[in-house]
């Protein structure tokens, strides 16, 4: 599948080809490509129509490949967030240089934000405590004074886990299970190494509880944020953890119908590329498409210095762990349940930056979580600065379903989908346009020949920038009379970048 780097490569030779052929990308019509036949990179193509992939009404993003069978000229092109404001620097008495994996969640109106307060490199119970900041907006944060635990000399904290070795790692979300019991509204795993992963419980997030005093999960390394929900579409307890394989740290998934008795673990797959240390997995589902898990997975490369000695001397990296001679950086990643894993971009999703402290060891960390801040912004939260006396957390944002395009160029280009079935009358899209640009959508049957009425022609130009737009032909926009039955899309995007897709009902 072509991703923007390979996309690059071919840019010239397409676009040649495109102006000697297609006066306008968007009205062109011409012989189409039937199923079985090759694209114009050569490729077989086709899917039978029984294949078909039901996607229902749900919301489909282009993270991965699944739903394309085809790009002519277009590509898939890698969106990364935008840096906004620091919304939260660790400088409590408990906090402090190695705070960090952390946890953003909605719960209802408030956003709560959870991490490790560690103010020295031990890892000890005496030093290391889980604290949750809240906010309304997800810009604002404050720390609320719980009275929970004395830490530091004081009780006026925002600590709601401490003395317990569940601290080093805490890592809770709000339980989606609709037979959860109300005093377990909230639940968390948090552990390191032996005897394993303990499991705790929570009505309101504040006030937690074990579970039971045996560890639920023994069966891999867990010195990392170990990621636990309910998911949606698989209808079990999911958890996605830290193992090594042959020395390179990597993810492992087990399930749970009760939260309690799991499975033994399954290895992500490397999905064709490289093993790479993935020191955080950040494995979640995305909101707006649950079934969906979105990862934002830190790459922590050992060994790969970038700043010099003096350098490290000047602003003043951590000595206890040799902090100077590693970096990373942050990739996105996706998975459907099962082994299923997706890393269809390793270049960067957020890089380092022009801060010398981000280039040294385990200084770039991406919250786990992503939430809804506004109609038109997602935001995600990245700590920065990594043992240092600036230790930080940065708020970045980016569109709805914004992680990923599929991208035409100024010159055309096109996205055809695999058969499809679905339920709904109408096909709504998220998509942007310059104001040269547009896109044209049509229908065509599993064979790929266009249905009539729904072809190019028939769809009027669609220019904007809409998170939710309805397509439609001469006709109209209802398509209730093609539902159920296998459907593929064809996109011609002309400097115009298509999101996701979804089929709603009116």
């Amino acid at each position: 599948m072509l991703t923007r780097r390979d996309w690059l490569k071919s840019t010239a030779v397409f676009s040649l080809a495109a102006a000697s052929s297609i006066s306008d990308p968007l009205a062109a019509r011409g012989d189409e490509p039937s199923a079985g036949s090759p694209d114009r990179s050569g490729n077989q193509s086709g899917q039978p129509a029984q294949d078909a992939i039901d996607i229902g009404s749900r919301r489909e993003l282009f993270v991965d490949d699944l739903l394309i069978d085809r790009l002519n000229g277009a590509c898939l092109e890698l969106h990364s967030p935008q840096p906004r404001e620091i919304v939260l620097r660790f400088d409590q008495p408990w906090e402090g240089l190695y705070s960090g994996y952390e946890t953003v969640l909605r719960d209802g109106d408030t956003l709560r934000f959870y991490y490790r307060g560690m103010p020295v490199a031990r890892h000890t119970e005496d030093v290391e405590v889980t604290c949750v900041a809240e906010s309304r907006d997800g810009i604002h944060w404050t720390r609320p004074k719980l009275g929970l635990f004395k830490v530091q000399g004081t009780t006026d904290n925002n600590v709601v886990l401490a003395r317990h070795r569940g601290c080093h790692n805490f890592a809770p979300f709000v339980d989606a299970n609709p037979d959860a019991p109300a005093d377990q509204r909230y639940k968390a795993l948090g552990g390191t190494g032996a005897p394993g992963l303990i499991a705790f419980a929570s009505p309101d997030g504040i006030y937690w509880r074990e579970l039971q005093k045996d560890p639920v999960i023994t069966k891999g390394a867990f010195d990392s944020q170990n990621n636990a929900f309910w998911s949606e579409s698989e209808r079990q307890y999911v958890c996605y953890f830290r193992v090594f394989r042959e020395g390179v740290r990597w993810i492992a998934r087990t399930t749970s119908p009760d939260f309690i008795h799991w499975t033994d673990p399954v290895d992500l797959e490397l999905d064709g590329k490289p093993p790479q240390h993935l020191y955080t997995n950040q494995i979640d589902p995305y909101v707006r498409a649950p079934h969906i898990y979105l990862g934002l997975p830190t790459r922590f490369l050992p060994g790969r210095r970038v700043v010099t000695e003096e350098e490290a001397r000047r602003i003043g990296t951590p000595t206890e762990w040799n902090y100077a001679n590693d970096c990373t950086d942050i990739l996105l990643a996706s998975a459907r349940g099962g082994a299923n894993f997706k890393r269809t971009f390793l270049e960067a999703f957020i890089r380092p930056g022009f801060d010398l402290e981000n280039w040294t060891s385990r200084a770039n960390y991406a919250a786990r979580g992503i939430v809804e801040t506004g109609d038109r912004e997602l935001s995600l939260y990245v700590k920065h600065h990594s043992g240092y006396p600036t230790n930080h957390v940065r708020r970045y944002t980016l569109r709805p379903d914004g992680f990923v395009a599929v991208s035409g160029p100024y010159a055309g280009g096109e996205m055809i989908t695999r058969p499809l079935t679905f339920s709904g009358d109408r096909l709504t899209i998220n998509f942007s346009t310059s104001a040269a640009g547009g896109m044209r959508v049509e229908l065509q049957s599993a064979e790929g020949k266009p249905i009539k009425g729904c072809t190019l022609d028939d769809c009027p130009e669609i220019i904007g920038d809409r998170i939710d737009h309805t397509v439609s032909w001469k006709s109209g926009s209802d398509m209730g009379k093609l539902s159920g039955q296998p459907v593929r899309l064809r996109f011609a995007l002309k400097d115009a970048d298509l999101y996701s897709l979804q089929f709603a009902g009116s």
